[in-house]
């Protein structure tokens, strides 16, 4: 099978779609046949993947850096490679540009198309807009784009319910996102390594967040919940993993809150093996996200028995299956009862690693497992794209 994957973002942006597409690709090379990643230039950086990954001309998004804006028909030698290629399957994971290469591409060698919808474009627009006005224009032209494909694929039931809010109309097939972390018995030298680093006892709580710095992701509330854990004297160490547009913000509010002692920014982690001892040193995944359709730092977390802490009715704790007190922890969105959450789970050590436990077992799958079921999926299509064309 030679199936291409599109999408508008690939490491080194280390999103959770880029993430996606990057094991779905290195599964399908690994098992099925040949995948091709198709995705926007990224100026001074060399792709080293196990699988051919084509990049086409590409701009950069000045609102929201790391991040190009690719403008694939402006780089016709590449375009004219892609069209080369004898793909059984198209696989889109955005509507913008590599989607709509990606459905040229389906169109003109007649094979099948999926998209997959990860985001919610209509927070997106309203953020870059600041008006509600073209942020319904902005979704209404995505929508459009779905409604080309031949199968439209969500995450969970949550992200599917959002699609159809925003006014599509057919069918969606439900396909989760996974972790490429293994759950490991012996924890100790990897909780070690991040003690060495940042100078911990074995006693310090850790809190720990793992996600782009923006203000999508709630980070705020969390910072102004940790005050108040300073303020009632709990013992603990925040450590944010990742960056973005909003980062000296946050920088500077973790100041003007008296809480910089208590808060690390490690920046971007590429590696994966440190990133896997950032979870298994917490105590807990602290990520109130109301932006997110499904987030894979909850799988990860899982995979290392590190529980989580969501807001109630939030697309993602919704999605993900989190229970409140079995396999997870749920907590209204204000910072007051955020941090009253916090302060009551972590003072149950044994209730909490038991939490966690729980996690481990119900909310983990790997991507071997997910991209298994993706295949049998794109052979269901194909052979009836076959059918009625």
């Amino acid at each position: 099978m030679i199936v291409g994957l599109f999408n508008d973002s690939f490491p080194p942006i280390m999103d959770g779609v880029a993430i996606a597409v990057k094991n779905y690709a290195y599964y399908i090379n690994k098992k099925y046949g040949k995948a091709y990643v198709i995705t926007p230039s990224f100026p001074g950086y060399k792709d080293e993947e196990e699988y051919e990954v084509i990049r086409y001309f590409s701009i950069p998004v000045i609102l929201r850096p790391p991040y190009r804006f690719g403008v694939p028909f402006l780089d016709i030698k590449v375009v004219k490679k892609i069209e080369s290629i004898p793909f059984d399957i198209i696989h889109v994971h955005s509507p913008f540009s590599s989607g709509i290469l990606g459905l040229y591409i389906a169109r003109k060698k007649k094979i099948p198309i999926v998209a997959s919808f990860h985001t919610k474009y209509y927070d997106d627009f309203k953020e870059a807009t600041k008006s509600d006005f073209l942020a319904k224009i902005g979704v209404k032209i995505i929508v459009e784009f779905y409604h080309r494909v031949d199968e439209v694929w969500t995450v969970n039931s949550a992200t599917a319910k959002t699609l159809k809010e925003y006014g599509f109309k057919k069918d969606i097939k439900i396909v989760p996102n996974g972790t490429d972390f293994f759950p490991l018995e012996n924890l100790g030298d990897y909780k070690n390594k991040i003690n060495r680093i940042h100078n911990l006892s074995e006693e310090d709580t850790v809190i720990l967040f793992v996600g782009q710095m923006v203000r999508q992701k709630n980070v705020e509330l969390l910072l102004r919940s940790l005050s108040i854990l300073k303020e009632d004297n709990v013992n603990f160490k925040a450590i944010f993993v990742g960056t973005g547009k909003d980062e000296d913000y946050f920088k500077r509010l973790a100041e003007e809150l008296k809480i910089k002692d208590k808060v690390i920014f490690t920046g971007k982690i590429f590696d994966r093996e440190l990133l896997k001892a950032y979870y298994a040193r917490a105590n807990l995944l602290a990520f109130p996200s109301l932006y997110d359709t499904s987030a894979l730092v909850i799988k990860e977390a899982s995979a290392m028995g590190c529980p989580s802490l969501l807001i109630k009715g939030s697309t993602v704790s919704e999605g993900e299956g989190v229970i409140d007190g079995f396999n997870g922890f749920l907590s209204e969105n204000d910072h007051i009862t955020y941090a009253r959450k916090m302060k009551e789970i972590l003072s149950q050590k044994e209730f909490l690693k038991k939490v966690g436990e729980n996690a481990r077992k119900t909310l983990y799958k790997h991507w071997e497992e997910i991209v298994d079921e993706v295949v049998g999926n794109y052979r269901e299509l194909i052979e009836k794209y076959k059918k009625e064309y």
